[in-house]
């Protein structure tokens, strides 16, 4: 018997020790918290122990046991506990349960059990019609020799936090992470439009759906606009100084005229184009500050410019460092990506010079595949927990590289 029993499903489905294959379909909104829904009990049941949970949709989950005190230990991608009935522990074999948040994004139920058990049967069914799911675990007495072999907590980069590191002379931030995030156009710029739907109203779904997911990753997280108005492009850039944001993230989704573009980009700053195709999406992005009647050529006077060089030097390899950190996210989440990922251009709305900027082209709504993705909330889904890990990751591997800036 291996070590430990260990269940993940992705979005729906189901898994059973019993046999039953995989059964996948659509659930709407998925990414949201899942809510205890149609009951739970944790009941006695002929000789050994059953635990029955409604969910109001399907969500990844696994489970494992682990011994000295004997516990079965269940993680879902989320559920929050706060339904759960007052009677739901009913079984004279369970010590006590607890549940809560033992990561951000991730929850945890754990029930101490009064003697050995083993898994018997572990499935989740969903619902395709209403998309919600039915959690049912069987656990049978077993002896204690054979619980303490295949218990022990798996290790899977997917769930679990890396394995703690001490860095000699790296310090532990101030406070949380500060991400300024700037769902691109707005107000009297609609930016690309398709099928009846515009490029700043979907950013601005974004925006908002990331930023309660960075939040509940414990992240500050501040955005440019908030609702349907124009800030200029030197105004997003303000902003980002005036609350210290640590990065600074541009959301956009353009239509190209020519050419079959998809998949997402990640854009730094240059003072020339990498490609044709980057200059053009800059010179349209610059272009639209215009409609506000500001231009910012030639703001910067000699001395401004040599000190902001002097900042890029520090910025720009932190900011390709987070764009790199975001598209390998991306890829762990098989998210599609742009066949050149990561390009360079002269955006305005990048020039903070102390502040690592990357403008993401989520997708191209001249592609009908990316803008069913767009409008696909569980595909967004995906996209902003993808954001999110390698925001995190990068934000642990920047810590470390702080002492060597400058040396």
């Amino acid at each position: 018997m291996s070590r430990f029993i260990w269940l993940c499903l992705l979005v729906i489905g189901l898994i059973a020790v019993s046999g039953h294959g995989a059964v996948q379909a659509q659930t709407a909104g998925f990414g949201a918290l899942a809510r205890i829904e149609g009951g739970a009990k944790l009941h006695d049941q002929a000789r050994g122990v059953t635990l029955e949970m409604g969910l109001s949709q399907g969500v990844p989950w696994r489970l494992f046991t682990l011994d000295a005190p004997r516990r079965l230990v269940v993680d879902f991608r989320e559920v929050d506990f706060a339904g759960l009935p007052l009677d739901f522990d009913r079984s004279e074999h369970a010590i006590s349960v607890r549940t809560g948040t033992f990561r951000p994004g991730w929850s945890r139920m754990v029930v101490e059990l009064a003697a050995p058990m083993a898994v018997a049967e572990a499935g989740l069914r969903v619902s395709p019609e209403t998309g919600r799911a039915a959690l049912r675990l069987q656990l049978v007495p077993t002896d204690a020799e054979s619980f303490a072999k295949a218990a022990g907590a798996p290790r899977d980069p997917r769930w679990d936090l890396p394995a703690p590191a001490v860095i000699a002379g790296v310090k532990k931030p101030k406070g949380p992470l500060t991400v300024v995030i700037d769902p691109g156009h707005g107000g009297i710029d609609p930016g690309a439009e398709r099928d009846g739907v515009n490029e700043k109203t979907l950013m601005l779904t974004l925006a908002k759906e990331l930023t309660e997911e960075l939040r509940r990753a414990g992240m500050d997280v501040v955005l440019t606009r908030t609702d349907d108005r124009f800030v200029s492009l030197e105004g997003r850039v303000a902003i980002a100084h005036e609350v210290r944001g640590d990065l600074f993230l541009s959301l956009h989704a353009d239509a190209l005229s020519e050419g079959q573009a998809t998949g997402t980009a990640m854009h730094l700053l240059s003072r020339s184009a990498s490609d044709e195709a980057t200059a053009l999406l800059a010179e349209r992005h610059d272009r639209d500050e215009l409609l506000s009647g500001v231009d910012l050529t030639g703001q910067d006077d000699v001395v401004a410019s040599v000190l902001m060089d002097l900042a890029r030097i520090e910025t720009e390899p932190r900011a390709e460092a987070l764009a790199r950190g975001l598209l390998a996210a991306m890829t762990a989440e098989n998210l599609a990506l742009n066949r050149k990922p990561l390009r360079r251009g002269a955006f305005s709305v990048l020039k903070a010079a102390d502040i690592p900027s990357v403008l993401i082209e989520v997708g191209f709504m001249s592609s009908p595949r990316d803008l069913a993705n767009l409008r696909d909330a569980a595909w967004r889904a995906r996209f902003v927990t993808a954001m999110r890990e390698g925001i995190l990751d990068w934000a642990q591997s920047d810590a470390a590289r702080a002492p060597l800036v400058r040396q």
